[in-house]
């Protein structure tokens, strides 16, 4: 598997490039990509179906000048930047018999980022709800997936050293909860991992045997997405 990090440092273009990487292992004969990114600046992402004055506190991020932008994966929504470790898998379907549907591809996924997490941390962590991380009972990651026909998406964030208060201060309660919750505030449900991201970032990697260095992305096919896609207002605000 192919592995890199690259961050745009523009939103549209961060999230672009995850669906130019699924379309462009799904062109090619591709084993499978891994991207490894951190956004400087803070914004919020919609999960595809969203709804943004549901998910989101609109009168905050427009006093704080924080953009919302919409992925092209289900989930939640989440506020990424600094602090917040995101990846980006891509793997063929035929890699594992599990991956061949979305519920099994979840567990299988899961269980690989949980193995690779304890491997880093030293210490045992739990998989809640669908493709939630846990330590000592809160949460520090969140996941998402998207299908081609012979290839997947599936990419999440890890918590590492992020401000806390900007979920709170900037997300709703979100409409759709884990019964893990148990309907607790953001204060009380997210937390930072502390772990060395140099080391999760190789966790990461060793699990998903990415040791080729990845061949120059996909930029026009980017571009092409944020043109048509992710650069337009009426993409993030469609719900």
């Amino acid at each position: 598997m192919q592995w890199f990090n690259l961050t745009f440092g523009d939103p549209a273009h961060d999230l672009a490039i995850d669906e130019a990487l699924l379309d462009w292992c799904e062109a090619t004969e591709s084993t499978g990509v891994l991207r490894f990114w951190e956004s400087p600046e803070y914004f919020v992402v919609l999960g595809y179906a969203n709804h943004q004055a549901r998910e989101v506190n609109l009168d905050q991020c427009k006093q704080r000048g924080i953009p919302i932008l919409r992925r092209c994966s289900g989930g939640g929504t989440v506020v990424q930047g600094p602090g917040c470790l995101n990846y980006t898998l891509v793997l063929p379907e035929d890699m594992h018999v599990a991956l061949s549907s979305i519920s099994d591809s979840n567990r299988y996924i899961m269980d690989r980022q949980r193995q690779a997490v304890e491997n880093a941390l030293g210490s045992s962590i739990e998989v809640q709800g669908h493709t939630d991380l846990i330590w000592q009972g809160r949460k520090f990651s969140g996941n998402a997936q998207r299908r081609r026909r012979r290839h997947l998406l599936f990419h999440g964030c890890f918590l590492l050293n992020f401000d806390l208060q900007m979920i709170h201060d900037i997300l709703n309660m979100p409409s759709s909860m884990p019964d893990y919750r148990q309907a607790r505030s953001h204060a009380d449900f997210v937390t930072n991992l502390p772990v060395n991201e140099v080391n999760l970032k190789a966790a990461i990697r060793n699990v998903w045997s990415a040791d080729q260095p990845m061949d120059p992305p996909p930029l026009e096919m980017v571009e092409k997405l944020v043109s048509e896609r992710y650069g337009l207002p009426e993409w993030h605000s469609k719900y």
